[in-house]
């Protein structure tokens, strides 16, 4: 069994223990304990977030709790609700809180939200609001809604003489354009895996793509293809139609037909975002979540470029909100944090940062997020791709699909498993799990 995989049996087990015992225990003084993840420059983020509203608020005080990563968070918060002291906050995607949801781990905030001043709902991005909604209820409010986007080493197009990526370019185009960028060390393009070169170990790889739901997905909707038989209500993945058998041949040949991507033993040995930020990756699909690490980048000049498209673009969500647990002890101190890092002014302390795409959208179109200051320069395209983006289904169960997924579609692009199989292993594992998910 794979490590998520106990995890997510853990998170289960802990959580049924739980229930609903972690109650709404009595507002306590005491500092706001939240707890987060993130790379080092992404905690930043959050410090400097805090420090502001320690100093506009006078004797409030958060003490941010540090998971190691997001498996860390989730067990932290399972244990820490079983154990009947868990945070007042935590931040969390949308993809992994119907666990917690499903449990009543998490207070809804629709009444505080009816009666503060400084948050209105229509002030957001409906699509980040609704992936926080449970049974009807608000229960978290979201802090960003990014979307994927192709980042690239401006300085390597240019170095080459390559085009660079740009609004409305196709997957062919992509597949192009990162055969045209994995060069040896030499700097003379390798093509293939098996041509003449290609025993050379390329010194740089045009492209960077994990091999998960969450990658294939807007290529699948964007073909006019599904993932899921039903998305609010899903009983099983759909991958065995003409729309994602295409898209998942695509990503598959990346690696197994062109050799644009890493090696499995390559990712192992440096990961994508590591490896882009070495000038080793000409291009990277991520979110914006890697803009604050990327600013750290002085040996080159990089931006973003929207995701390419088959019939239509259509992005896919990224989103984390802030969230409040049933059992805190300290609510309206938590409330109080929570409103001013949602507010305008929090939003637009945290989109300096280049951390998020705000989920406040005056603050989203405002030179906090967009100033040109710091790249990337072409911020616009995060917003241009709002209108597009769709939510992955809110199920209880679904980071155990995501876990057991996971395995199969890295074998399907680094070991070259047969399509008919890999679809095949993916409903079959899958499927159980469906049965077994609640729905918002």
């Amino acid at each position: 069994m794979r490590p998520k995989a106990l995890l997510a049996l853990l998170l289960s087990t802990v959580l049924l223990a739980a229930g609903c015992g972690s109650g709404s225990g009595p507002s306590a003084n005491g500092p706001v304990r939240l707890l987060v993840f993130g790379a080092p420059e992404e905690l930043a983020a959050y410090r400097t977030l805090i420090e502001a509203y320690e100093e506009a608020r006078p004797g409030a005080e958060v003490q941010l709790v540090e998971a190691s990563d997001r498996k860390d968070l989730l067990a932290r918060l399972a244990t820490s609700v079983a154990g009947g002291a868990p945070p007042d906050l935590f931040l969390m995607n949308y993809r992994f809180y119907g666990q917690f949801a499903a449990k009543d781990v998490v207070e809804p905030l629709d009444d505080r939200i009816a009666g503060s001043d400084a948050i209105d709902p229509a002030d957001y991005y409906p699509v980040a609001m609704n992936a926080f909604k449970w049974g009807g209820r608000q229960l978290c409010l979201p802090q960003n809604v990014s979307s994927l986007a192709v980042y690239y080493n401006r300085t390597l197009f240019q170095k080459h003489g390559v085009p660079e990526p740009k609004a409305g370019w196709t997957w062919n185009d992509l597949v192009g354009t990162a055969t045209a960028m994995t060069r040896d060390s030499r700097g003379l393009v390798i093509k293939g895996t098996e041509s003449e070169g290609a025993a050379l170990r390329p010194a740089v790889h045009g492209l960077g793509i994990e091999p998960s739901i969450i990658r294939l997905a807007p290529f699948v909707w964007s073909g006019g293809g599904e993932i899921v038989d039903n998305p609010a209500k899903p009983t099983r993945l759909t991958l065995d139609t003409p729309a994602v058998r295409e898209a998942l041949k695509n990503m598959v040949d990346l690696r197994q037909a062109y050799g644009v991507v890493p090696t499995d033993e390559e990712v192992e040995a440096e990961d994508d975002e590591s490896r882009f930020a070495n000038g080793r990756l000409a291009m990277l699909m991520s979110s914006r979540r890697s803009t604050t690490t990327f600013r750290s980048i002085t040996d080159f000049e990089w931006d973003v470029a929207p995701l390419p498209i088959y019939k239509k673009q259509v992005g896919v969500l990224h989103s984390d909100a802030y969230c409040m647990t049933r059992g805190a002890k300290n609510k309206d101190a938590a409330w109080r944090f929570l409103e001013f890092a949602i507010a305008e002014e929090g939003q637009k302390i945290i989109a300096a940062t280049g951390r998020t795409v705000p989920s406040h959208v005056g603050v989203s179109q405002s030179p906090a997020f967009l100033g040109p200051a710091q790249p990337p320069r072409s911020a616009k395209v995060f917003l241009d791709a709002i209108p597009t983006v769709r939510a992955l289904p809110t199920v209880s169960t679904w980071p155990e699909i995501e876990d057991a997924t996971a395995g199969i579609l890295e074998n399907a692009m680094y070991r070259g498993d047969r399509l008919d199989d890999v679809i095949r292993d993916l409903d079959q594992q899958t499927r159980p799990l469906f049965a077994r998910g609640e729905h918002g």
